[in-house]
């Protein structure tokens, strides 16, 4: 990685920014100013240098680089801060919790035990933004990337999502159900979803209170994104449908659009300054909304963070927050 001595510059970091959503987040970045340095962090070092090369020749900004991170190993994560905060790297000012993924093939598990989608699509970023919070400056920014399948009001498509405590999600029962396996995925997915929710309105009011600097948290939907590769695992007719057909729904006016508008809407989350001091809230593209009424259980999330913390093996001195 090349060391960036341009005092002037701030980083972002943006988990799974070398594809799909994440992708166009960076490229919005990247044209608006030459004042971010993007740090696409991806499990695949190819991958990212791949993305990384496109993203210059686009964008004409040569201020990006890469990082490997793989979000299912904590053990992972730790030595991505340890090798952000010592690499010479502008100042943090912003990260984007963008990476996810849906399994719905079948129970699997990170390398630290946990069930793979709220190992990957919760505790990894949990881990991830308090690590990250000793080396962040204000004014800072971390965007949550949620989902409108959250929320069993909402016409998705997707079974609600259930949340009953953090360690159940984290170890659940498999014994042999009714259910299919692609069902109880998606289920554990819009979940994951859920807990994006609570972690981002726990953190903005821990920040708040304990530390007092303007750093600020939000959650973001971008809608349904029909050709992503969050379908993957499906067969492959629902692939096509999903890859080449549902597309068209971009056109309706429905909260479903392609991932360059999405991608635009989530980068505008970074670098927006009327949005500056906004924090604590819930973004469906643009627009400032209500997530679901169960995502205002404060309970709940209360819950989310203890667990975690405890999961993860926070310890004190690895954040500046209260464990």
């Amino acid at each position: 990685m090349t060391v960036i001595n341009n005092a002037t510059l701030k980083s972002v970091i943006i988990t799974g920014g070398n594809t799909g959503l994440g992708y166009q987040c960076a490229y919005n970045i990247a044209l608006s100013s030459q004042d971010w340095h993007i740090i696409i962090a991806c499990r695949d070092p190819e991958k990212g240098i791949e993305a990384v090369n496109r993203l210059k020749t686009e964008t004409r900004n040569n201020n990006i680089s890469t990082m490997e991170l793989d979000l299912a190993s904590l053990s992972c994560v730790r030595k991505f801060v340890t090798v952000f905060s010592t690499a010479g790297l502008p100042q943090l000012q912003a990260i984007v919790c963008n990476a996810g993924l849906q399994i719905i093939n079948g129970t699997t598990y990170t390398s630290d035990g946990f069930e793979m989608t709220f190992g990957v699509n919760h505790l990894g970023h949990f881990l991830l933004v308090n690590l990250l919070l000793k080396v962040m400056s204000a004014p800072g920014r971390i965007v949550f990337v949620s989902s409108g399948t959250h929320d069993p009001q909402q016409v998705t498509g997707m079974p609600s999502s259930v949340y009953v405590n953090a360690h159940k999600l984290a170890y659940p029962d498999t014994e042999v159900s009714d259910e299919s396996a692609a069902l109880i995925g998606r289920r554990r997915y819009s979940t994951s979803k859920l807990c994006n929710i609570y972690c981002t309105y726990e953190l903005a009011c821990r920040i708040q209170k304990e530390t007092g600097r303007n750093i600020t948290a939000n959650a973001f939907d971008p809608g349904l994104m029909p050709g992503t590769g969050l379908a993957r695992q499906v067969n492959p007719v629902v692939f096509f449908v999903w890859k080449y057909i549902m597309p068209v729904m971009t056109l309706l006016p429905i909260n479903a659009h392609t991932t360059k508008k999405s991608g635009k809407a989530l980068a505008a989350l970074v670098i927006n300054p009327e949005l500056s001091t906004v924090t604590g809230k819930y973004f469906e593209g643009l627009k400032e909304i209500k997530s679901s009424v169960q995502s205002y259980n404060r309970e709940n999330a209360k819950d989310l963070w203890k667990t975690s913390v405890n999961l993860v093996k926070l310890s004190r001195d690895e954040t500046i927050l209260s464990l």
